[in-house]
């Protein structure tokens, strides 16, 4: 019989807090186990393994930047919107420094599929203002490499450099910008 109290949110929510403590080499199911206060094999009744349960936290961290992602644009066109987008995504990654990543590689899972799906989707309307739809692949990895790129180097510590940050990324939000109102319309 199932501990009260735990079910699978609870494992996948102490294994995200794992992950953002630790990265995802440090999460184990017994490190789980132990966190909850239950046998590694009562594990096995909310999730079907360490796989599974990667799989699960990449899901719900990817819902999350999507949500996240979505409420920073409602209501915001064009280069506003596109400032949302790339703050929101950069916020996300510093707060969640772990499960981040699993928010950036393919998993192929209805839930995480369904969750890059509504990610992108967020992205693709942010910006419609620069006549870019869902259906424009190209203009929206390269917003999404651009951004992730920038924020993967930062979470790495990537810029060793004495200069701001902060002023950097503005230069990328801009560089963007210019980018997306010189192209050709979709």
């Amino acid at each position: 019989m199932p501990r009260a109290g735990l079910d699978a949110d609870v494992v996948v929510t102490r294994a995200r807090a794992i992950i953002d403590g630790n990265g995802v080499e440090g999460l184990t199911l017994v490190r789980v186990a132990s966190e909850l206060g239950v046998a590694t094999p009562s594990l096995y009744k909310h999730v079907g393994g360490l796989d599974d349960l990667i799989a699960r936290v990449a899901a719900a961290a990817t819902r999350d930047v999507a949500a996240e992602l979505g409420v920073a644009t409602q209501g915001k066109s064009g280069r506003d919107a596109l400032e949302a987008v790339a703050h929101a995504f950069r916020r996300f990654a510093r707060a969640h420094p772990g499960t981040y990543p699993l928010t950036q590689r393919h998993l192929d899972t209805p839930e995480w599929e369904a969750a890059a799906a509504d990610a992108v989707s967020s992205v693709a309307a942010a910006l419609s203002g620069y006549g870019i739809d869902g259906t424009d692949v190209n203009r929206i990895r390269f917003v999404r490499s651009a951004l992730h790129g920038f924020v993967d180097l930062e979470r790495r510590g990537g810029f060793g450099l004495p200069n701001s940050v902060d002023t950097s990324f503005a230069f990328l939000i801009e560089s963007l910008d210019a980018t997306l109102r010189a192209l050709d319309p979709v």
